[in-house]
């Protein structure tokens, strides 16, 4: 009897010892924003933007230097980071469309490997995607404040007088304390800042006006040899509205155009009038602003309001971040900070994004993995959204499916640089004419070149030698010197379309090379 005890005994500690020594499955937390520019966080090297928070990511773990996307702009962008494919093979190329929910994403995947799924924010597909225990989500683009959410039975239910980035930090604490804590979890924080038109949250209003931001060296572009850039409609000076985005001289009646505003409560209606009417629209009046001086004060307000909507989207981030250490959960939670893709601080004169050009192009990523990754790394490789999916599935040691057309880079997070990593990255853009005229485009995207070709009302092509001119303002395709790596160029292009099975691309490159 006693030997049977002994043997039951010692059975049982080596099936304990066994389990302590089976590393556990990583959860993962991915905050994820929109229109954020890398150019406005500190942990880029922003020296006027404040972001101790996403700093603070980045410091104990790795950013991402070179993350492209593969269609710049929102919904997209999000189809792409569920489905690990591009926009072309997801079927959701431009916005405002509504997403499969038939195809698979890999949510799934995570929810077969046993772990709790959830999406909390901003979603923008038009449609609730499987793949998710639980959901509760903005419509739409959403309202910054007293926003609705929309939960899995499709109830809508609105959060009387709060602002969106502190009731999205609320849901998700909620959500964390009461998931099954048996297994483990995979969580998006979808935050809608700092999306148009920038709407600080009451304690922020006001937090850079002591800043006098300098000009992008590229502010007065001239577009020349670029037709494309020439015919957006997406600048500071003649798109940028000074009521709607700037709230100069706004009316909070007006619910047609504002609707927005109904949403406030007395007391935090009160507080933008003071603001908005009291400091920026006298500022204006006095100035009697024209021509280039109206269009600079224009970029100082932008900035202003673009930074101060993003001091509470830090702030929240730092919120979320204390409760995983409080609650132990940092020591095997994967932190990642993201947003959907680039946007213009300025950059030849525009904001908003679309273009392959690199403010758009290249999205902020910072990553924090505690044991795994080395705090501080900097990835200087082109990674891609497509392989955001694969990676999360790679670091939670599931199975990646064939379907999905990007790569795990968690070897880059380890410092280390597989020999067959790509060299070069696609991009196509589709959406046209609305909003802001950004022709259609495909290209590619090397660690030295960018080489577009907009297609549809204009056929133009552009060179771009990234070393020489960070700025983008010499199109270099046609000339003598350029002929050999345009050629090269062209044929990692078409390469690239071939590996990816854009189709539609491929025709339209074949005719124009042939």
């Amino acid at each position: 009897m006693k030997r049977t005890f002994l043997y039951f005994f010692t059975a049982l500690w080596g099936i304990s010892l066994g389990q302590a020594q089976t590393p556990q499955r990583p959860n993962i937390v991915f905050i994820f924003s929109d229109d954020h520019a890398y150019q406005a966080i500190s942990a880029y090297g922003s020296k006027l933007a404040q972001t101790p928070n996403i700093d603070r990511i980045a410091r104990e773990g790795a950013l991402l230097q070179n993350n492209v996307v593969t269609n710049s702009i929102c919904g997209p962008s999000r189809a792409t980071l569920l489905t690990g494919k591009y926009s072309h093979k997801n079927g959701y190329t431009v916005n405002e469309r509504k997403f499969d929910i038939n195809q698979p994403v890999f949510p799934e995947s995570l929810q077969k490997n046993g772990y709790q799924t959830a999406w909390i924010g901003k979603m923008h597909l038009g449609s609730l995607p499987n793949g998710f225990d639980y959901i509760d989500v903005l419509p739409g683009q959403g309202h910054y404040y007293s926003p609705d959410f929309i939960n899995g039975k499709r109830d809508t239910v609105r959060h009387e007088g709060k602002y969106v980035s502190n009731v999205i930090t609320e849901l998700s604490l909620n959500w964390l304390e009461k998931r099954d804590q048996s297994k483990p979890f995979f969580l998006v924080v979808g935050h809608k800042a700092t999306h148009r038109e920038w709407l600080p949250d009451i304690q922020d209003l006001g937090a850079y006006d002591g800043v006098t931001f300098p000009l992008p060296a590229n502010f007065y572009d001239a577009y020349q040899n670029r037709e494309a850039a020439e015919k957006q409609d997406m600048t500071i000076e003649k798109t940028m509205r000074l009521k709607e985005d700037l709230k100069v001289h706004l009316d909070y009646e007006a619910q047609r155009l504002y609707g927005e505003y109904k949403r406030f409560t007395p007391e935090q209606k009160k507080a933008f009038r003071d603001y908005y009417e009291g400091k920026v629209s006298k500022e204006f009046d006095e100035k009697k602003l024209s021509g280039k001086a109206l269009t600079e004060w224009k970029y100082q307000r932008y900035l202003k309001d673009y930074l101060a909507t993003a001091k509470s989207l830090d702030r929240n981030i730092g919120q979320l971040l204390d409760y995983l250490d409080q609650s132990g959960l940092s020591k095997n939670t994967v932190v990642v900070y993201a947003s959907d893709q680039g946007f213009y601080m300025g950059e030849h004169g525009w904001f908003d994004k679309r273009f392959i050009y690199e403010e758009s192009l290249k999205t902020p990523f910072v990553i924090r993995y505690p044991g795994v990754i080395k705090p501080g790394i900097k990835v200087a490789p082109l990674v891609s959204n497509i392989d955001w999916a694969p990676t999360i599935l790679d670091i939670t040691g599931t199975k990646i499916p064939p379907e999905i057309q990007g790569k795990s880079f968690l070897p880059l997070l380890k410092e280390q640089k597989p020999a067959d990593w790509r060299k070069a990255a696609y991009y196509h853009y589709y959406e046209f004419p609305e909003p802001h005229h950004v022709y259609p485009h495909f290209g590619v995207r090397t660690d030295r070149y960018t080489l577009v070709h907009f297609y549809g009302e204009i056929e133009r092509w552009e060179l771009y030698d990234l070393q020489k001119d960070p700025h983008q303002l010499k199109n270099l395709y046609g000339e003598k010197s350029t002929e050999k790596i345009t050629t090269e160029l062209k044929s990692q292009l078409k390469q690239l379309m071939i590996d990816y099975d854009d189709q539609e691309a491929l025709r339209l490159l074949n005719k124009l090379v042939n």
